[in-house]
Order: structure tokens, then C-alpha cells, then sequence
């Protein structure tokens, strides 16, 4: 059976652990060439650990791993003229690196507010940027893809940078899917819902707290970062040639207004 990304050449930034990391193996299953962004030393070894489960998940793919912080344009632009170096031409860029900072909104300081848009709207701006030079350069199509959130959507209270970051992100993906449309360059994003991953674990290893989040799920559980992989894999490959300036939202029905399973709000 043919695979899906057979040769095609990808950067996944934030892909040393969680969504990321699912990104980049299933991306190199599938046949592409992956450059697997990590930021900084603390995380070096979980990326390399990224590229080596890579290239067992399928020997003909070339995998590296490239350090950058998004939020740097100089650093950046290094990244990309590196994994360029290393591949070629390169076909689709995935946003997925991403933080985020509980607090309430009245004690949030401004310093935490632009750390989190630095790196959740900022970085795939500059990244995107790149992506789209380099796509523009070689007049042939390539593919961004945005890692958002159901609370591009749904409000997040205690969270209002990270809501605010992926409510930017949709139009970020929109406003860029329109632009640029007509040559050739598709933008996508998806938002996933609660996921098991180092993001989450503040709920993850709390029966209790894992109960409560999963309990307002309509599939009845937390999703694994797989199951948003092959989402990403989808929209990356051929087979989505006429999607753009679209979220595809994979989250077991959160954003389907859960609390009106039972019909409380209106009478028979």
C-alpha cells in the first residue's frame, strides 16, 4: 500500500514530547522526511529519542532534529535553512509547539500574557512566514498545518492568554488559507479537545480531576495524541487537496455543547 507522505519533507516544531512527537513518528510511518523541533537542552534528549523511534517506525525516512526557539525570527530562520539543508525543498510545515499558564485573569501579569502569544501566536506567524517564502521562492504548493485548540471556541477561564492565542490562531489559519489559496499553498488546523500528554498532566494522573474533565466529554474519555496525529497525517497528505482555511476539530464533542445532552433548557 502506497504511504500517504512518501517523500514529502516536514518540520514539527515543539516535537519533542506530546502531540508533537505523535506528529513526527506518524508523519515518518507514513514515508515523509522529518525535521523534529525541540527549543532547548533540557529537551534534546526526548527529541532525539522522537527521531529514533522515527526512523524505527519506517527506516526509508530521513529524520533530525533541529533546535530553535519560535519565538525567535533569527532562530527560525535557522531552523528552516537547516532542515532545508538537510531534505531539500520542504512541502509542509506543521505549528504545533505550544504552552500554556493557569491563572486568574485579574493577576495575570503582562510578562505571562506575551509569553504564552510569543510562543502560541507569534511563533507559528514567524514560521509560517518561512513556510510561506519558501513555498512562494519554488512556485510549487505546500501545506501549513496549525495545532489549535477547541478553546479557539470555547472559553477557557484561568487560561485567558492560551484561549486568546488559539482564538488568533483561527484566523491566523483563515486569513493565510484565503491569501495565498489560489497558489497552490493550503493552511489547515486542528483543535483537539482533552488529550493525554505532558500538557494535561496536571489532570491526567488524578482519578478524580481526570473523572471530572472526561465526564463533560460526549465520547466519555480523554483522546490519546494518535488519534490527533493521524488527523494532521490526513490533512498533510494528498487526499486533502480541496481542504483550506479549515479546523478540523478532534474532540470526542466538546464543542458540540455537551451540557445540553439532556434537553433542560427548553420544555417537552
Amino acid at each position: 500500500m502506497a504511504l500517504r507522505l512518501e517523500g514529502k519533507n516536514t518540520l514539527v516544531t515543539g516535537a519533542s514530547s506530546g502531540i508533537g512527537r505523535a506528529i513526527a513518528i506518524r508523519f515518518a510511518r507514513e514515508g515523509a522526511n522529518v525535521a523534529v523541533n525541540y527549543r532547548g537542552d533540557r529537551e534534546q534528549s526526548d527529541a532525539e529519542s522522537v527521531r529514533k523511534e522515527a526512523v524505527e517506525a519506517n527506516k526509508g525516512s530521513k529524520v533530525i532534529i533541529v533546535r530553535a526557539d519560535v519565538t525567535q525570527e533569527g532562530e527560525v530562520k535557522a531552523m528552516f535553512q537547516q532542515a532545508i539543508e538537510a531534505f531539500g525543498p520542504l512541502d509542509v510545515l506543521v505549528n504545533n509547539a505550544g504552552i500554556q499558564k493557569a491563572c486568574p485573569s485579574d493577576q495575570m501579569e503582562a510578562a505571562d500574557f506575551d509569553k504564552v502569544l510569543a510562543v502560541n501566536l507569534r511563533g507559528p506567524f514567524l514560521c509560517a512566514r518561512e513556510a510561506l517564502r519558501h513555498f512562494l521562492s519554488r512556485g510549487k504548493p505546500g501545506v501549513i498545518l496549525n495545532n489549535s485548540s477547541v478553546h479557539q471556541i470555547i472559553p477557557k477561564p484561568l487560561y485567558l492568554s492560551y484561549s486568546v492565542s488559539k482564538g488568533g490562531m483561527a484566523n491566523l489559519t483563515r486569513t493565510l488559507a484565503l491569501e495565498y489559496a489560489g497558489r497552490g499553498i493550503r493552511v489547515n488546523a486542528v483543535g483537539p479537545g482533552a488529550i493525554v500528554t505532558p500538557l494535561n498532566d496536571a489532570w491526567i494522573h488524578d482519578p478524580k480531576a481526570r473523572e471530572g474533565v472526561e465526564s463533560h466529554i460526549p465520547m466519555g474519555r480523554a483522546g490519546d495524541a494518535d488519534e490527533i496525529a493521524s488527523v494532521f497525517a490526513f490533512l498533510a497528505s494528498d487526499e486533502a487537496s480541496y481542504i483550506t482555511g479549515q479546523t478540523v476539530f478532534a474532540c470526542g464533542g466538546l464543542t458540540l455543547y455537551p451540557e445540553f445532552r439532556t434537553a433542560w433548557s427548553s420544555g417537552e
